[in-house]
């Protein structure tokens, strides 16, 4: 099954808790502070590959959790690092931010890297805060703890050269023929329903074509099949249009050419530009009079020079061959798509927000107060000490007090709970 599309949950390791320990042996009864550092989380890495051509091992497996980090031990051992989780995705995969929307990364080729969450930071023992006048802390810091994320994993297949035309307009039959690849072909509309990708050799030179599910009016607008595969056509260098100029559908086939041209420019100015080879297809299904009636009349309404081809009888196929080869000379590749340079995985260290709760009590929360309480331990005392000074120093305190604090008033933090008083 073909998967373009998926969302999925990233999570990176929180980090390991740093230890809170002393030595202890037969010669030493009261040795110094030696609890170790905890280990850093494991990150979350997307890698991109080009033995992958859908996003199909994430209909089910949609969440992503990197290892956390070992607690730090006695004795100054510090805990293990936690592993990464590699999430392979195939060449051509963006990834966005599903709340902002915005484009964090585009792995177009193969062995592309992007490190989407790194993993939490470990926190110290309890031997990293000895120092002259705290010979004995008894307290250690808690490790990280990261936040989950939700992204968009969009698949925009890479190829040089893209067929787009109506359903039956004969682009998988052209496919099979070029090259190497073997869709499935069928005289119903929509017989394709994902893009297949082909390899084209000629004259010892190779490019790949992508056949591009058919499109149909209103395409860009969600009609038909079409508009869900259109960003399959935003990195090719080059289009072939094909137009049925048998009008084996009934329908007009000047105005397949409008109608596409219309849709691929509502969709995507960029793509509009696109430079196009327009290709007559199925002219084995019509005599050489009319072909040749309708060729001119297509030339001459719409101001652009064609060639014919059939699949069938394999006329005009290599003169396509050659003429595409040769336009792709000229043709710079598709610069990947613009990334947007903000931080996604944005650690907060600076809010602070205050409630009230339901019985009054203060309630303190925000990432500056999540960081700074990692290193409390109330049964402490300096630890304790260290923690009220630095709620008046940040401003919380006068914060508090404008909103009706008052000696005995009862705050919480986090799990921390105790009454106020000067």
């Amino acid at each position: 099954m073909f998967l373009d599309r998926v969302k999925i949950q990233i999570k990176a390791g929180n980090g390991g808790n740093g230890a809170t320990s002393f030595l202890r042996n037969a010669q030493t009864a009261n040795g110094g502070p030696n609890g170790g550092e905890g280990g850093d989380g494991g990150s979350v890495v997307f890698v991109a590959t080009k033995d992958m051509n859908t996003l199909y091992d994430f209909r089910f497996h949609k969440k992503f959790v990197a290892e956390n980090g070992g607690n730090g031990e006695q004795k100054l051992r510090s805990g293990a690092n936690g592993s990464d989780v590699v999430i392979k995705v195939p060449c051509g995969t963006v990834i966005k931010d599903t709340t902002t929307d915005k484009v964090i990364a585009d792995l177009y080729e193969d062995g592309m890297t992007f490190v989407a969450l790194k993993g939490g930071k470990g926190g110290h023992g309890n031997a990293y805060y000895k120092s002259s006048i705290k010979q004995a802390p008894h307290y250690s810091q808690t490790g990280e703890i990261t936040q989950q994320h939700e992204v968009l994993l969009e698949l925009k297949t890479i190829a040089d050269v893209g067929l787009v035309g109506f359903p039956n307009a004969g682009k998988s039959t052209l496919l099979s023929v070029i090259s190497n690849a073997n869709p499935k072909i069928a005289n119903y509309p929509f017989t394709t329903l994902y893009p297949n990708l082909g390899v084209c050799e000629v004259k010892g030179q190779a490019f790949v074509v992508a056949d591009i599910p058919g499109l149909i009016e209103g395409a860009s607008d969600g009609q038909g099949l079409g508009h869900y595969f259109l960003r399959h056509v935003e990195r090719v260098r080059l289009i072939i249009h094909l137009v049925d100029v048998s009008q084996s559908d009934g329908r007009d086939f000047i105005e397949d050419y409008k109608v596409i041209n219309h849709e691929l420019e509502k969709y995507s100015q960029e793509i509009a530009k696109t430079p196009q080879i327009v290709v007559l297809s199925k002219v084995d299904l019509i005599d050489e009079e009319t072909l040749k009636e309708r060729k001119k009349r297509f030339e001459k309404e719409v101001g652009v020079k064609t060639i014919e081809i059939s699949g069938a009888t394999m006329r005009g196929i290599d003169n396509l061959k050659l003429l595409t080869l040769e336009m792709l000379s000229k043709l710079p590749p598709k610069p990947p798509m613009e990334v947007e340079k903000f931080d996604f995985d944005v650690k907060d260290k600076d809010s602070v927000v205050i409630k009230r709760d339901d019985e009054g009590a203060f309630v303190i929360s925000g990432g500056k107060i999540d960081n700074f309480i990692r290193g409390v331990v109330l049964s402490d005392t300096r630890s304790f000490a260290y923690f009220q000074n630095r709620l008046q120093e940040m401003g919380i305190i006068d914060m508090m007090k404008e909103k009706g604090l008052k000696n005995g008033s009862v705050v919480k933090i986090k799990d921390i709970v105790f009454e106020y008083f000067e």
